[in-house]
This record gives C-alpha cells, structure tokens and sequence, in this order.
C-alpha cells in the first residue's frame, strides 16, 4: 500500500503542478511581449518521498504496522482453510444438519476477517495518509521556495504529464537534500 505512495494528496499536488504548468504555456504562447527567460526544472515526487529521510521512516513505521496486522490475521486464515478443507472432506459422510452447520460456521467466519481486512486496509489508508501529510506540506514549501531561489518558471513533477526531460533540468536530488534538512529541524 504504501510502497506506490499514490495517496490522493500526492496526485492533488501532481495535478496542481501540471495545471500550473498548462497556465504559464499558454500564458507565454499568448503573450508575445513577455521577454523573460523560460526557466523549466522537473522533479520526481514520488522518488523524492521514497528517499527522504522522513519517507524512510515513515515507510519503516508504515511496513512494521502492515507486518503486525498480517500476522494477526494469519491464525485466522489458517483456521479458515482448515474448516474449508474439513468441509469438503467430510461433507459427503455428514449429516444434512451437520453439514449446513459447519458451511454457516465457515460463511460466517469468512465474513468475520472480510470485516477485519476492510477495518485493516482502512486503518493503514488513514495511517498512510497521516505520514504523509507533513511530508508534502513541507515539500509544497521547498519546492516553491526552491523555485523562486533558483529563477525557474517552472517545476514540474516528471512522472504527471512530461514525457521527456534532460536530466540537466531534473531537480529531484536537490529537493531531498532540502527537504531532509526542513524536515530534521521539526
């Protein structure tokens, strides 16, 4: 789950990005007049929250909780399987009762740890969005500053819409070390 980092947040500022980018063009297509240097750099969002430091760790806490949840869960399986594999069995030597009985017992309990995997996959979806959250609230920052510090246009996320760019431009590297250095003052 978390590996992808493809949280809502991130694609909201992916989306934000690209939209600035559709904006300036056609700004500067429109705009004959305007003589200022177009300066373009790209960035790699999802590398620069997968190598940030606070993105190690968040995915570190992130992969411990998903680890402890799995083998909570794996008892519970295995009891599943085994009435499973009981059933069909033994069914054929049981009783009409017997059998309805133990197929209950098995939709029931399936229904049971169908619940616990959506609670599961919903506490990891809100833990994973927490984690995050401060990460891309200090990367907005750095990246607006970094680009007013620098005199670029433009930055842009290189995997949402760009489908070429010269490394020359690609920013990603700077943006970590910046972010690693925002985030370790907090």
């Amino acid at each position: 789950m978390f590996v992808d980092y493809n949280s809502e947040k991130i694609m909201a500022f992916q989306k934000s990005l690209l939209a600035g980018l559709i904006v300036l063009c056609v700004f500067f297509t429109a705009n004959s007049c305007f003589s200022a240097d177009l300066k373009i750099g790209v960035m790699n969002v999802q590398k620069i929250i997968v190598e940030c430091e606070a993105g190690k760790a968040a995915k570190g806490r992130f992969d411990q909780r998903m680890t402890e949840l799995q083998s909570g869960f794996k008892k519970e399986q295995d009891a599943l399987k085994e009435l499973q594999d009981e059933i069909k069995k033994k069914s054929s030597a049981w009783s009409e009762e017997t059998k309805a009985a133990k197929v209950r017992e098995f939709q029931k309990s399936g229904r049971e740890l169908q619940a616990k995997t959506d609670d599961a996959r919903f506490e990891m979806k809100q833990m994973q969005d927490k984690e995050l959250e401060p990460i891309l609230k200090a990367l907005e920052t750095i990246v607006e500053k970094y680009g007013k510090d620098n005199g670029y246009t433009v930055l842009l996320d290189s995997k949402n819409g760009v489908i070429y760019a010269n490394s020359a431009i690609d920013i990603t590297d700077a943006i970590v070390k910046k972010l690693n250095g925002a985030l370790d003052k907090k």
